[in-house]
């Protein structure tokens, strides 16, 4: 039988890979390009299901016909990608791989999948959307048409699973190493004690075995993000409406400011979740969970190291231009000693 480990990861990423898509800025014109591909596929199909607040269209993509529902998104902030990357991945994966892992997801799962839910923010690579409403920050007024949607199409799919997939800056270490923190997983809370609901223990149970896996990829390099009860997000109310919703932050590799690698790392990360779901039987174990360590705010990207004068240090901003995201040297205005760096150019006297 076949085992979903790291060697399957290596064996199968070459062929699941999406080439139609790369580098930081992914807009729906950029992932409708492989929308032909799955024309013809017997396994995956796909419909418009809305549209933005300036009316660039929002998809659904549907799989599998089992009886365990996961309902997955992508790009509630239009600038982070690397999970709509991952999720076209893992569509070449289902339309291409044949093998025991991919046919216990199919017969036993039902999934759906919205990539790019906030297509305006993407196309402006800003977090918000066309209003400057943040969606991940709406699940209360449900102001923007955009999280109306996703909250009609949850309820009307009333999916077992959620993942909701996110990226997170350069400035998240891992802490107890001097690693970066490369993944980060959260089971969200449904309320201000961070309880241990039924829900977020099914969610923590799912993510233990996405740890498992990339404990075998990238060592070190996965992190707990802060349980802190956030009242209007989309996690925590999804996970206060019984919907277990287990949140992927995609983070930075050494590297990888473009997210290639981080890319296969978040699709090995929702494929292990996924085929979890889909065999277990049950999801009461989770204390391993809280082995995960957390998530910490102690890297910065630059500094310059001097042998006469004092080291200076700074982060990148980043911007859309012509087409192309650019990355400007900001100087950090902040004690340094204690920070770490992921690039360090010394100048000699």
């Amino acid at each position: 039988m076949t085992s979903l480990d790291s060697s399957y990861i290596q064996s199968i990423y070459t062929k699941s890979k999406e080439d139609l898509l790369f580098g930081r800025w992914i807009t729906f014109d950029h992932i409708e390009q492989t929308f032909s591909t799955y024309d013809s596929s017997s396994l995956i199909s796909y419909t418009q299901i809305g549209a933005s607040e300036e009316s660039r269209p929002i998809f659904q993509f549907t799989l599998g016909n089992g009886p365990v529902k996961i309902l997955i998104w992508t790009q509630m902030h239009g600038n982070e990608s690397t999970g709509t990357k991952a999720v076209f991945d893992l569509l070449k994966y289902i339309n291409t791989v044949e093998d025991a892992v991919k046919d216990q997801i199919l017969n036993n799962c039902t999934i759906k999948i919205i990539p790019v839910l906030n297509p305006d923010g993407a196309e402006y690579y800003t977090r918000v959307n066309a209003h400057k409403v943040d969606l991940n920050r709406d699940a209360v007024d449900q102001k923007a048409v955009e999280s109306q949607l996703l909250r009609k199409h949850l309820e009307d799919f009333d999916p077992d699973f959620c993942f909701n997939l996110h990226d997170q800056r350069t400035i998240f270490g891992v802490e107890g190493t001097t690693n970066p923190a490369t993944i980060s997983f959260l089971a969200p809370s449904e309320e201000v004690t961070r309880k241990l609901t039924p829900g977020r223990i099914k969610t923590m149970n799912v993510i233990v075995a996405m740890n498992q896996l990339l404990q075998q990829i990238i060592p070190n390099h996965v992190g707990r993000y802060t349980d802190e009860f956030y009242p209007t997000a989309t996690g925590d109310n999804f996970q206060k409406l019984g919907y277990s919703t287990i949140l992927i932050e995609s983070g930075h590799f050494p590297e990888d400011y473009e997210r290639e690698e981080c890319r296969k790392f978040t699709f090995a990360a929702l494929l292990k979740g996924i085929h979890h779901i889909a065999t277990s039987k049950s999801f009461e174990s989770y204390k391993e969970y809280f082995t995960i360590p957390d998530n910490i705010k102690n890297f910065r990207d630059l500094i310059h190291k001097y042998t006469d004068k004092q080291s200076v240090a700074f982060q990148y901003e980043e911007s859309l231009k012509d087409g192309t995201i650019i990355f400007v040297q900001k100087k950090v205005q902040e004690d340094i000693s204690k920070l770490l760096f992921h690039k360090e150019i010394v100048f000699e006297s």
